[in-house]
């Protein structure tokens, strides 16, 4: 039977919100008296879980605000697979000095090469460090724009961007935009210059963003703005997914 002094205990413990020191105080007495811990060992040892608890719930808590569509790790990418690609480089990137800097990262090359995935781990990464982050499709974002135009919070939308530290721009290129959907990724884009850093993956050469957004004019002073301080990571090769599918077929054919 619970003694009275252990349910005042953990009444006052969740009025004070130490949800970790609720669930850890008993084991934690025990291993100390086994141990023949001071109190202040013991005490320690309960403040270190409830603050790496709050550490944990806090990166999670910014992971879920990011939107990311799946989650990707750096650890995870075959650098093998994209000779191309500075390894050293992505793993200094990921220390988040471009960040503080609100530099542009622009990964550029053909579909298939993993800069999705890079780009969603060095967000990740981030979100880890303690900024704020937030992913978008390039496609849907610029639907979301022309809807809060429409709807008169615009400005809304953009302050919001504002108040972030690091937005990803994936997949721009891969279908062309409207006149008015062009300018309002621009204004987006030139809202954010200087003041949020970015990360952008395209499979466009910069030659051929005027196919995306139509006006030559508008292109030079977007890629003039995004070039500016940028990283650039270019990828080249082969999708490697096009050629697992061919290992994984000439494997299959070779066991049949």
């Amino acid at each position: 039977m619970e003694s009275p002094q252990h349910a005042l205990l953990e009444t006052q413990l969740k009025t004070l919100r130490l949800p970790t020191f609720l669930r850890y105080y008993r084991q934690l007495a025990l291993e100390a008296a086994q141990a023949q811990h001071s109190y202040e060992r013991y005490l320690l040892a309960l403040t270190e879980q409830e603050l790496a608890q709050r550490e944990s719930n806090r990166q999670q808590q910014c992971i879920r605000a990011a939107r990311f569509p799946m989650l990707k790790e750096l650890a995870d990418f075959d650098f093998s697979a994209v000779p191309s690609l500075n390894k050293a480089r992505i793993l200094d990137l990921a220390q988040g000095q471009y960040v503080q800097r609100r530099e542009p990262l622009l990964l550029v090359g053909n579909p298939g090469l993993g800069k999705t995935h890079v780009a969603i781990g060095l967000a990740l990464t981030a979100c880890r460090q303690g900024y704020r982050v937030r992913f978008y499709n390039a496609a849907a974002l610029v639907s979301e724009l022309l809807q809060a135009q429409t709807e008169h919070r615009l400005p809304r939308l953009l302050q919001y961007t504002l108040k972030q530290q690091l937005l990803v721009l994936d997949e721009l290129g891969f279908i062309p935009f409207s006149p008015t959907g062009a300018q309002l990724l621009f204004q987006w884009c030139s809202t954010l210059y200087e003041r949020v850093a970015l990360i952008v993956t395209t499979n466009l050469r910069f030659a051929d963003w005027t196919q995306v957004f139509g006006d030559e004019r508008l292109t030079a002073a977007l890629l003039d703005r995004l070039t500016h301080h940028a990283h650039i990571l270019e990828f080249t090769g082969e999708s490697y997914r096009f050629r697992q599918r061919l290992q994984h077929e000439a494997s299959g054919g070779a066991l049949g």
